[in-house]
Protein backbone atom coordinates (compact mmCIF):
# COMPACT_ATOMS: atom_id res chain seq x y z
CA UNK A 1 0.00 0.00 0.00
CA UNK A 2 2.08 2.83 -1.31
CA UNK A 3 1.50 6.48 -0.45
CA UNK A 4 -0.45 8.39 -3.07
CA UNK A 5 1.78 10.60 -5.16
CA UNK A 6 0.64 14.21 -5.57
CA UNK A 7 1.39 17.43 -7.39
CA UNK A 8 0.31 20.99 -6.51
CA UNK A 9 -0.36 23.50 -9.27
CA UNK A 10 2.36 26.10 -9.75
CA UNK A 11 1.09 29.25 -8.00
CA UNK A 12 2.85 31.39 -10.67
CA UNK A 13 0.77 29.93 -13.54
CA UNK A 14 -2.88 29.36 -14.37
CA UNK A 15 -2.32 25.71 -15.35
CA UNK A 16 -4.47 23.31 -13.30
CA UNK A 17 -3.14 20.09 -11.88
CA UNK A 18 -2.26 17.82 -14.81
CA UNK A 19 -3.84 14.63 -13.51
CA UNK A 20 -7.38 13.97 -14.79
CA UNK A 21 -10.07 13.70 -12.17
CA UNK A 22 -13.29 11.83 -12.81
CA UNK A 23 -16.59 13.60 -12.22
CA UNK A 24 -19.21 11.53 -10.42
CA UNK A 25 -22.53 10.94 -12.20
CA UNK A 26 -25.50 13.02 -11.11
CA UNK A 27 -27.62 9.94 -10.33
CA UNK A 28 -26.88 6.61 -8.71
CA UNK A 29 -28.78 3.40 -9.43
CA UNK A 30 -31.14 2.16 -6.73
CA UNK A 31 -29.36 -1.20 -6.68
CA UNK A 32 -26.02 0.38 -5.79
CA UNK A 33 -27.62 2.54 -3.10
CA UNK A 34 -29.34 -0.46 -1.52
CA UNK A 35 -26.12 -2.45 -1.71
CA UNK A 36 -24.28 0.33 0.10
CA UNK A 37 -26.84 0.04 2.89
CA UNK A 38 -25.79 -3.59 3.45
CA UNK A 39 -22.54 -2.34 4.96
CA UNK A 40 -24.25 -0.60 7.84
CA UNK A 41 -26.63 -3.53 8.28
CA UNK A 42 -23.60 -5.77 8.82
CA UNK A 43 -21.74 -3.22 10.95
CA UNK A 44 -24.72 -2.69 13.24
CA UNK A 45 -24.99 -6.37 14.05
CA UNK A 46 -21.90 -5.54 16.11
CA UNK A 47 -22.24 -1.84 16.83
CA UNK A 48 -25.78 -2.11 18.15
CA UNK A 49 -24.57 -4.83 20.48
CA UNK A 50 -21.72 -2.58 21.65
CA UNK A 51 -24.15 0.29 22.26
CA UNK A 52 -26.95 -1.45 24.12
CA UNK A 53 -25.88 -4.89 25.29
CA UNK A 54 -22.12 -4.99 25.89
CA UNK A 55 -22.29 -3.38 29.32
CA UNK A 56 -25.06 -5.82 30.34
CA UNK A 57 -23.12 -8.79 28.92
CA UNK A 58 -19.98 -7.95 30.88
CA UNK A 59 -21.74 -7.23 34.20
CA UNK A 60 -24.55 -9.81 34.24
CA UNK A 61 -23.33 -12.65 31.97
CA UNK A 62 -19.54 -12.53 31.68
CA UNK A 63 -19.21 -11.71 35.38
CA UNK A 64 -17.03 -8.66 36.02
CA UNK A 65 -17.94 -5.61 38.11
CA UNK A 66 -19.62 -2.52 36.68
CA UNK A 67 -16.59 -0.36 37.43
CA UNK A 68 -14.17 -2.84 35.82
CA UNK A 69 -16.42 -3.24 32.78
CA UNK A 70 -16.93 0.50 32.37
CA UNK A 71 -13.23 1.26 32.75
CA UNK A 72 -12.24 -1.48 30.30
CA UNK A 73 -14.82 -0.47 27.68
CA UNK A 74 -14.06 3.22 28.06
CA UNK A 75 -10.29 2.78 27.86
CA UNK A 76 -10.55 0.37 24.91
CA UNK A 77 -12.82 2.65 22.89
CA UNK A 78 -10.71 5.67 23.78
CA UNK A 79 -7.55 3.92 22.51
CA UNK A 80 -9.32 2.54 19.44
CA UNK A 81 -10.62 6.00 18.56
CA UNK A 82 -7.04 7.17 17.98
CA UNK A 83 -6.61 4.37 15.42
CA UNK A 84 -9.42 5.86 13.32
CA UNK A 85 -7.41 8.73 11.75
CA UNK A 86 -4.51 6.32 11.16
CA UNK A 87 -6.86 3.93 9.39
CA UNK A 88 -8.32 6.80 7.39
CA UNK A 89 -4.89 7.90 6.17
CA UNK A 90 -3.97 4.29 5.41
CA UNK A 91 -7.14 3.87 3.35
CA UNK A 92 -6.49 7.16 1.51
CA UNK A 93 -3.05 5.82 0.52
CA UNK A 94 -4.22 2.34 -0.51
CA UNK A 95 -3.99 1.70 -4.27
CA UNK A 96 -5.52 -1.43 -5.79
CA UNK A 97 -7.35 -2.30 -9.00
CA UNK A 98 -10.58 -2.26 -6.93
CA UNK A 99 -10.03 1.21 -5.48
CA UNK A 100 -8.94 2.57 -2.12
CA UNK A 101 -11.77 1.52 0.18
CA UNK A 102 -13.63 -1.50 -1.23
CA UNK A 103 -10.85 -4.11 -0.76
CA UNK A 104 -11.03 -3.76 3.02
CA UNK A 105 -14.54 -5.27 2.93
CA UNK A 106 -13.25 -8.68 1.86
CA UNK A 107 -9.94 -8.46 3.73
CA UNK A 108 -11.47 -7.80 7.15
CA UNK A 109 -14.94 -9.39 7.29
CA UNK A 110 -13.80 -12.92 8.26
CA UNK A 111 -11.42 -11.76 11.04
CA UNK A 112 -14.24 -9.60 12.42
CA UNK A 113 -16.61 -12.58 12.49
CA UNK A 114 -14.09 -14.80 14.33
CA UNK A 115 -13.22 -12.12 16.90
CA UNK A 116 -16.92 -11.45 17.48
CA UNK A 117 -17.41 -15.06 18.56
CA UNK A 118 -14.36 -14.93 20.83
CA UNK A 119 -15.41 -11.63 22.44
CA UNK A 120 -18.78 -13.07 23.44
CA UNK A 121 -17.30 -16.33 24.71
CA UNK A 122 -17.12 -16.65 28.51
CA UNK A 123 -14.01 -18.61 29.58
CA UNK A 124 -14.10 -20.73 32.73
CA UNK A 125 -11.36 -18.86 34.58
CA UNK A 126 -11.18 -16.52 37.55
CA UNK A 127 -12.13 -12.84 37.56
CA UNK A 128 -8.58 -11.73 36.67
CA UNK A 129 -8.42 -14.18 33.78
CA UNK A 130 -11.81 -13.03 32.52
CA UNK A 131 -10.68 -9.42 32.58
CA UNK A 132 -7.58 -10.27 30.53
CA UNK A 133 -9.73 -12.23 28.05
CA UNK A 134 -12.17 -9.31 27.75
CA UNK A 135 -9.42 -6.75 27.20
CA UNK A 136 -7.63 -8.79 24.51
CA UNK A 137 -10.65 -10.00 22.54
CA UNK A 138 -12.64 -6.76 22.67
CA UNK A 139 -9.66 -4.61 21.68
CA UNK A 140 -8.79 -6.86 18.74
CA UNK A 141 -12.44 -6.87 17.64
CA UNK A 142 -12.58 -3.07 17.76
CA UNK A 143 -9.38 -2.74 15.71
CA UNK A 144 -10.72 -5.03 12.98
CA UNK A 145 -14.12 -3.32 13.12
CA UNK A 146 -12.35 0.00 12.55
CA UNK A 147 -10.35 -1.44 9.65
CA UNK A 148 -13.56 -2.35 7.82
CA UNK A 149 -15.88 0.43 8.98
CA UNK A 150 -13.64 3.43 8.23
CA UNK A 151 -13.24 2.48 4.54
CA UNK A 152 -16.95 1.67 4.36
CA UNK A 153 -17.97 5.06 5.74
CA UNK A 154 -15.45 6.90 3.54
CA UNK A 155 -16.86 5.16 0.47
CA UNK A 156 -19.87 7.51 0.63
CA UNK A 157 -17.55 10.41 -0.16
CA UNK A 158 -16.29 8.87 -3.41
CA UNK A 159 -19.43 7.29 -4.85
CA UNK A 160 -20.84 10.73 -5.81
CA UNK A 161 -20.33 14.45 -5.25
CA UNK A 162 -23.98 15.37 -5.71
CA UNK A 163 -25.28 16.67 -2.31
CA UNK A 164 -28.82 15.41 -2.93
CA UNK A 165 -27.56 11.98 -3.94
CA UNK A 166 -25.36 11.94 -0.84
CA UNK A 167 -28.34 12.72 1.35
CA UNK A 168 -30.28 9.87 -0.25
CA UNK A 169 -27.29 7.55 0.06
CA UNK A 170 -26.82 8.47 3.71
CA UNK A 171 -30.50 7.82 4.29
CA UNK A 172 -30.22 4.33 2.80
CA UNK A 173 -27.02 3.74 4.76
CA UNK A 174 -28.88 4.39 7.97
CA UNK A 175 -31.87 2.36 6.83
CA UNK A 176 -29.38 -0.50 6.76
CA UNK A 177 -28.04 0.55 10.15
CA UNK A 178 -31.41 0.66 11.85
CA UNK A 179 -32.51 -2.55 10.13
CA UNK A 180 -29.40 -4.26 11.52
CA UNK A 181 -30.10 -2.74 14.91
CA UNK A 182 -33.70 -3.95 14.77
CA UNK A 183 -32.52 -7.49 14.04
CA UNK A 184 -30.18 -7.41 17.05
CA UNK A 185 -32.81 -5.95 19.36
CA UNK A 186 -35.48 -8.41 18.23
CA UNK A 187 -33.30 -11.51 18.42
CA UNK A 188 -30.23 -11.22 20.66
CA UNK A 189 -31.71 -11.56 24.14
CA UNK A 190 -34.04 -14.33 22.97
CA UNK A 191 -31.28 -16.23 21.13
CA UNK A 192 -28.89 -15.84 24.07
CA UNK A 193 -31.32 -17.13 26.72
CA UNK A 194 -30.64 -20.54 28.21
CA UNK A 195 -32.93 -22.93 26.30
CA UNK A 196 -33.96 -19.98 24.13
CA UNK A 197 -34.33 -19.78 20.37
CA UNK A 198 -30.97 -21.45 19.72
CA UNK A 199 -31.49 -24.14 22.33
CA UNK A 200 -28.28 -23.30 24.19
CA UNK A 201 -27.82 -25.09 27.50
CA UNK A 202 -26.52 -21.94 29.20
CA UNK A 203 -26.83 -18.21 28.62
CA UNK A 204 -23.05 -18.03 28.06
CA UNK A 205 -23.32 -20.55 25.21
CA UNK A 206 -26.31 -18.66 23.81
CA UNK A 207 -24.28 -15.45 23.45
CA UNK A 208 -21.48 -17.34 21.72
CA UNK A 209 -23.80 -19.04 19.20
CA UNK A 210 -25.58 -15.77 18.49
CA UNK A 211 -22.35 -14.27 17.20
CA UNK A 212 -21.63 -17.26 15.00
CA UNK A 213 -24.86 -16.39 13.20
CA UNK A 214 -24.20 -12.64 13.14
CA UNK A 215 -20.66 -13.22 11.81
CA UNK A 216 -21.85 -15.30 8.87
CA UNK A 217 -24.47 -12.67 7.99
CA UNK A 218 -21.92 -9.83 8.18
CA UNK A 219 -19.46 -11.63 5.89
CA UNK A 220 -22.19 -12.18 3.29
CA UNK A 221 -23.21 -8.50 3.37
CA UNK A 222 -19.70 -7.06 3.05
CA UNK A 223 -18.75 -9.47 0.27
CA UNK A 224 -21.91 -8.62 -1.67
CA UNK A 225 -21.27 -4.90 -1.27
CA UNK A 226 -17.70 -5.27 -2.57
CA UNK A 227 -19.02 -6.58 -5.89
CA UNK A 228 -21.87 -4.10 -6.35
CA UNK A 229 -20.45 -0.65 -5.49
CA UNK A 230 -17.95 1.59 -7.31
CA UNK A 231 -15.51 4.37 -6.42
CA UNK A 232 -15.92 7.24 -8.88
CA UNK A 233 -14.48 10.39 -7.31
CA UNK A 234 -10.70 10.41 -7.68
CA UNK A 235 -8.87 12.99 -5.54
CA UNK A 236 -6.72 15.64 -7.21
CA UNK A 237 -3.06 14.68 -7.29
CA UNK A 238 -0.74 17.14 -5.66
CA UNK A 239 2.96 17.49 -5.16
CA UNK A 240 4.81 14.34 -4.10
CA UNK A 241 6.24 14.62 -0.59
CA UNK A 242 7.68 12.38 2.05
CA UNK A 243 5.20 10.17 3.87
CA UNK A 244 5.56 12.10 7.14
CA UNK A 245 5.35 15.43 5.34
CA UNK A 246 2.21 14.27 3.58
CA UNK A 247 0.67 13.12 6.87
CA UNK A 248 1.51 16.43 8.56
CA UNK A 249 -0.10 18.32 5.71
CA UNK A 250 -3.21 16.12 5.87
CA UNK A 251 -3.57 16.78 9.58
CA UNK A 252 -2.90 20.49 9.07
CA UNK A 253 -5.61 20.67 6.42
CA UNK A 254 -7.97 18.85 8.77
CA UNK A 255 -7.60 21.23 11.71
CA UNK A 256 -7.94 24.19 9.32
CA UNK A 257 -11.31 22.85 8.15
CA UNK A 258 -13.71 24.89 10.31
CA UNK A 259 -16.92 23.07 9.23
CA UNK A 260 -15.32 19.74 10.12
CA UNK A 261 -14.23 20.97 13.56
CA UNK A 262 -17.77 22.13 14.31
CA UNK A 263 -19.21 18.80 13.20
CA UNK A 264 -16.77 16.81 15.33
CA UNK A 265 -17.64 18.76 18.47
CA UNK A 266 -21.38 18.52 17.83
CA UNK A 267 -21.14 14.81 17.00
CA UNK A 268 -19.22 14.09 20.21
CA UNK A 269 -21.91 15.75 22.33
CA UNK A 270 -24.71 14.03 20.38
CA UNK A 271 -23.15 10.58 20.73
CA UNK A 272 -22.77 11.19 24.47
CA UNK A 273 -26.49 12.06 24.47
CA UNK A 274 -27.28 8.68 22.90
CA UNK A 275 -24.59 6.63 24.65
CA UNK A 276 -25.34 7.61 28.21
CA UNK A 277 -28.88 6.27 28.08
CA UNK A 278 -28.17 3.47 25.62
CA UNK A 279 -25.48 1.95 27.85
CA UNK A 280 -27.99 1.30 30.66
CA UNK A 281 -31.22 0.65 28.73
CA UNK A 282 -31.17 -3.08 29.48
CA UNK A 283 -30.35 -2.39 33.14
CA UNK A 284 -33.25 0.11 33.22
CA UNK A 285 -35.74 -2.56 32.16
CA UNK A 286 -34.28 -5.31 34.32
CA UNK A 287 -34.11 -3.34 37.56
CA UNK A 288 -36.51 -0.38 37.21
CA UNK A 289 -39.34 -1.57 34.94
CA UNK A 290 -39.23 -5.32 35.59
CA UNK A 291 -42.09 -7.62 34.56
CA UNK A 292 -45.22 -5.61 33.80
CA UNK A 293 -48.73 -6.15 32.39
CA UNK A 294 -49.44 -4.25 29.20
CA UNK A 295 -52.71 -3.87 27.26
CA UNK A 296 -52.41 -3.68 23.49
CA UNK A 297 -55.15 -2.83 20.95
CA UNK A 298 -57.56 -5.53 19.79
CA UNK A 299 -56.76 -5.04 16.08
CA UNK A 300 -53.33 -6.63 16.64
CA UNK A 301 -52.87 -10.39 16.17
CA UNK A 302 -54.45 -12.44 18.95
CA UNK A 303 -51.03 -13.34 20.29
CA UNK A 304 -50.41 -9.68 21.17
CA UNK A 305 -53.88 -8.13 21.57
CA UNK A 306 -55.34 -7.64 25.03
CA UNK A 307 -53.59 -7.65 28.39
CA UNK A 308 -50.48 -9.77 28.89
CA UNK A 309 -47.70 -9.78 31.46
CA UNK A 310 -44.27 -9.48 29.84
CA UNK A 311 -40.92 -10.31 31.43
CA UNK A 312 -38.21 -7.67 31.35
CA UNK A 313 -36.30 -9.38 28.51
CA UNK A 314 -39.37 -9.21 26.28
CA UNK A 315 -40.03 -5.58 27.21
CA UNK A 316 -36.39 -4.57 26.59
CA UNK A 317 -36.40 -6.37 23.24
CA UNK A 318 -39.68 -4.74 22.18
CA UNK A 319 -38.49 -1.32 23.35
CA UNK A 320 -35.18 -1.48 21.51
CA UNK A 321 -36.73 -3.03 18.40
CA UNK A 322 -39.42 -0.35 18.21
CA UNK A 323 -36.69 2.25 18.63
CA UNK A 324 -34.87 0.90 15.58
CA UNK A 325 -38.01 0.54 13.46
CA UNK A 326 -39.23 4.11 14.00
CA UNK A 327 -35.66 5.43 13.68
CA UNK A 328 -35.52 3.69 10.31
CA UNK A 329 -38.77 5.43 9.35
CA UNK A 330 -37.27 8.75 10.43
CA UNK A 331 -34.20 8.16 8.26
CA UNK A 332 -36.40 7.34 5.26
CA UNK A 333 -38.27 10.64 5.74
CA UNK A 334 -35.11 12.64 6.47
CA UNK A 335 -34.19 13.56 2.84
CA UNK A 336 -37.64 15.12 2.33
CA UNK A 337 -37.37 17.15 5.53
CA UNK A 338 -33.82 18.23 4.63
CA UNK A 339 -34.97 19.42 1.19
CA UNK A 340 -37.73 21.53 2.75
CA UNK A 341 -35.77 23.13 5.59
CA UNK A 342 -32.09 22.61 4.84
CA UNK A 343 -29.97 20.16 6.79
CA UNK A 344 -28.89 22.49 9.57
CA UNK A 345 -32.44 23.59 10.36
CA UNK A 346 -33.64 19.98 10.13
CA UNK A 347 -31.03 19.08 12.76
CA UNK A 348 -32.23 21.83 15.09
CA UNK A 349 -35.89 20.82 14.84
CA UNK A 350 -35.25 17.09 15.24
CA UNK A 351 -32.86 17.29 18.18
CA UNK A 352 -35.15 19.70 20.07
CA UNK A 353 -37.96 17.12 20.00
CA UNK A 354 -35.57 14.29 20.90
CA UNK A 355 -34.22 16.23 23.90
CA UNK A 356 -37.71 16.91 25.25
CA UNK A 357 -38.68 13.25 24.91
CA UNK A 358 -35.53 12.08 26.68
CA UNK A 359 -35.88 14.53 29.57
CA UNK A 360 -39.47 13.46 30.19
CA UNK A 361 -38.35 9.96 31.22
CA UNK A 362 -37.44 11.42 34.60
CA UNK A 363 -41.18 11.63 35.43
CA UNK A 364 -42.29 8.18 34.21
CA UNK A 365 -43.22 5.30 36.54
CA UNK A 366 -42.40 1.61 35.82
CA UNK A 367 -46.06 0.76 35.16
CA UNK A 368 -46.53 3.51 32.54
CA UNK A 369 -45.44 1.25 29.71
CA UNK A 370 -47.49 2.87 26.96
CA UNK A 371 -46.00 6.27 27.82
CA UNK A 372 -42.50 4.79 28.04
CA UNK A 373 -42.87 3.20 24.60
CA UNK A 374 -44.77 6.09 23.00
CA UNK A 375 -42.45 8.88 24.13
CA UNK A 376 -39.42 6.81 23.20
CA UNK A 377 -40.76 6.22 19.68
CA UNK A 378 -41.38 9.95 19.19
CA UNK A 379 -37.82 10.62 20.37
CA UNK A 380 -36.46 7.88 18.09
CA UNK A 381 -38.22 9.01 14.92
CA UNK A 382 -36.74 12.49 15.43
CA UNK A 383 -33.39 11.50 16.95
CA UNK A 384 -32.66 8.58 14.64
CA UNK A 385 -32.06 10.64 11.47
CA UNK A 386 -29.66 13.05 13.20
CA UNK A 387 -26.51 10.98 12.75
CA UNK A 388 -27.43 10.47 9.06
CA UNK A 389 -27.72 14.25 8.67
CA UNK A 390 -24.34 14.73 10.32
CA UNK A 391 -22.67 12.20 8.01
CA UNK A 392 -23.88 14.03 4.89
CA UNK A 393 -22.41 17.19 6.37
CA UNK A 394 -19.07 15.38 6.79
CA UNK A 395 -19.11 14.61 3.06
CA UNK A 396 -19.69 18.32 2.47
CA UNK A 397 -16.73 19.16 4.71
CA UNK A 398 -14.57 16.89 2.52
CA UNK A 399 -15.67 18.93 -0.53
CA UNK A 400 -14.98 22.13 1.40
CA UNK A 401 -11.47 20.89 2.20
CA UNK A 402 -10.78 20.06 -1.47
CA UNK A 403 -12.19 23.45 -2.55
CA UNK A 404 -10.11 25.38 -0.02
CA UNK A 405 -6.88 23.33 0.10
CA UNK A 406 -6.92 21.74 -3.39
CA UNK A 407 -6.35 18.41 -1.65
CA UNK A 408 -8.90 15.75 -0.77
CA UNK A 409 -8.56 13.33 2.16
CA UNK A 410 -11.94 11.59 2.24
CA UNK A 411 -10.81 8.68 4.39
CA UNK A 412 -9.25 10.98 6.98
CA UNK A 413 -12.36 13.21 7.12
CA UNK A 414 -14.68 10.28 7.76
CA UNK A 415 -12.29 8.39 10.03
CA UNK A 416 -11.94 11.47 12.19
CA UNK A 417 -15.74 11.73 12.33
CA UNK A 418 -15.96 8.14 13.55
CA UNK A 419 -13.20 9.03 16.02
CA UNK A 420 -15.59 11.52 17.64
CA UNK A 421 -18.36 8.90 17.72
CA UNK A 422 -16.15 6.33 19.39
CA UNK A 423 -14.92 8.90 21.87
CA UNK A 424 -18.54 9.66 22.69
CA UNK A 425 -19.36 5.99 23.21
CA UNK A 426 -16.19 5.47 25.25
CA UNK A 427 -16.99 8.34 27.59
CA UNK A 428 -20.70 7.49 27.65
CA UNK A 429 -20.23 3.83 28.60
CA UNK A 430 -17.57 4.67 31.17
CA UNK A 431 -19.66 7.46 32.74
CA UNK A 432 -22.84 5.36 32.84
CA UNK A 433 -21.21 2.41 34.58
CA UNK A 434 -19.15 4.68 36.83
CA UNK A 435 -22.36 6.34 38.03
CA UNK A 436 -23.96 2.93 38.64
CA UNK A 437 -20.87 1.73 40.50
CA UNK A 438 -20.83 4.88 42.64
CA UNK A 439 -24.51 4.33 43.43
CA UNK A 440 -23.77 0.80 44.72
CA UNK A 441 -24.82 -1.32 41.71
CA UNK A 442 -24.43 -5.09 42.18
CA UNK A 443 -25.42 -7.41 39.32
CA UNK A 444 -28.38 -9.81 39.59
CA UNK A 445 -29.74 -8.56 42.93
CA UNK A 446 -32.48 -6.10 43.88
CA UNK A 447 -31.08 -2.56 43.57
CA UNK A 448 -31.09 0.14 46.23
CA UNK A 449 -33.21 3.32 45.81
CA UNK A 450 -29.99 5.25 45.13
CA UNK A 451 -29.07 2.90 42.27
CA UNK A 452 -32.58 3.12 40.82
CA UNK A 453 -32.45 6.93 40.97
CA UNK A 454 -29.09 6.82 39.18
CA UNK A 455 -30.60 4.64 36.43
CA UNK A 456 -33.46 7.08 35.95
CA UNK A 457 -31.10 10.06 35.75
CA UNK A 458 -28.95 8.22 33.18
CA UNK A 459 -31.89 7.73 30.80
CA UNK A 460 -33.39 11.20 31.22
CA UNK A 461 -31.92 14.42 32.62
CA UNK A 462 -28.21 13.76 32.11
CA UNK A 463 -28.39 12.85 28.40
CA UNK A 464 -30.88 15.69 27.74
CA UNK A 465 -28.25 18.19 28.89
CA UNK A 466 -25.74 16.75 26.42
CA UNK A 467 -28.29 16.99 23.62
CA UNK A 468 -28.67 20.71 24.33
CA UNK A 469 -24.88 21.10 24.13
CA UNK A 470 -24.79 19.38 20.72
CA UNK A 471 -27.51 21.71 19.40
CA UNK A 472 -25.71 24.84 20.61
CA UNK A 473 -22.45 23.79 18.96
CA UNK A 474 -24.03 23.11 15.57
CA UNK A 475 -25.42 26.64 15.47
CA UNK A 476 -21.90 27.66 14.40
CA UNK A 477 -21.78 25.30 11.37
CA UNK A 478 -21.10 27.59 8.37
CA UNK A 479 -22.08 25.50 5.30
CA UNK A 480 -25.58 25.64 3.82
CA UNK A 481 -27.15 24.32 0.62
CA UNK A 482 -26.42 27.52 -1.34
CA UNK A 483 -22.74 27.49 -0.38
CA UNK A 484 -22.41 23.79 -1.21
CA UNK A 485 -23.94 24.37 -4.66
CA UNK A 486 -21.27 26.99 -5.34
CA UNK A 487 -18.51 24.65 -4.15
CA UNK A 488 -19.82 21.79 -6.31
CA UNK A 489 -19.83 23.98 -9.43
CA UNK A 490 -16.26 25.15 -8.78
CA UNK A 491 -14.98 21.63 -8.12
CA UNK A 492 -16.57 20.36 -11.32
CA UNK A 493 -14.94 23.21 -13.24
CA UNK A 494 -11.54 22.34 -11.81
CA UNK A 495 -11.95 18.64 -12.56
CA UNK A 496 -13.06 19.33 -16.11
CA UNK A 497 -10.08 21.62 -16.65
CA UNK A 498 -7.75 19.00 -15.19
CA UNK A 499 -9.20 16.33 -17.47
CA UNK A 500 -8.58 18.47 -20.56
CA UNK A 501 -5.03 19.47 -19.59
CA UNK A 502 -2.12 17.71 -21.35
CA UNK A 503 -0.40 14.95 -19.40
Amino acid sequence: MAPTASQTPDPMTQTPAPTPVTNAPEKLGLGEKLSYGLGDFASCLYWQTFMLYLTYFYTDVFGISALAAGTMIGASRFADAFFDPVMGMLADRTKTRWGKFRPFFVWMCAPMAVLGVLTFTTPHVGVAGKLVWAVVTYNLLMLVYTAINIPYTALMGVITTNPLERTALSSIKYVGAFAGGAVVNATLLKMAQAHGWLGAATVERGWQLSFVIYGIAACACFTGMFFTTRERVIPPKVEKTTVMGDVRRDLGDLVANAPWLTLVASTLAFILFVALRGSVTVHYFKYFVGSQPMTLPSFLPARFAGTHTYDWESLASMYNTSTQVVSLLGVVLMPFVARLTGRKMAFMILITIAICCTGSFYFLRPDQLLLIFGINMLGAITGGPIIALLMTMYADSADFGEWKQRRRATGLIFSASIFSQKMGWALGAWAALAVLGAMGYVANVAQTPATIHGLVMLVSVLPAGLGILSMVILMFYPLNEHKMAEIEVELKRRRAAAAEAPA
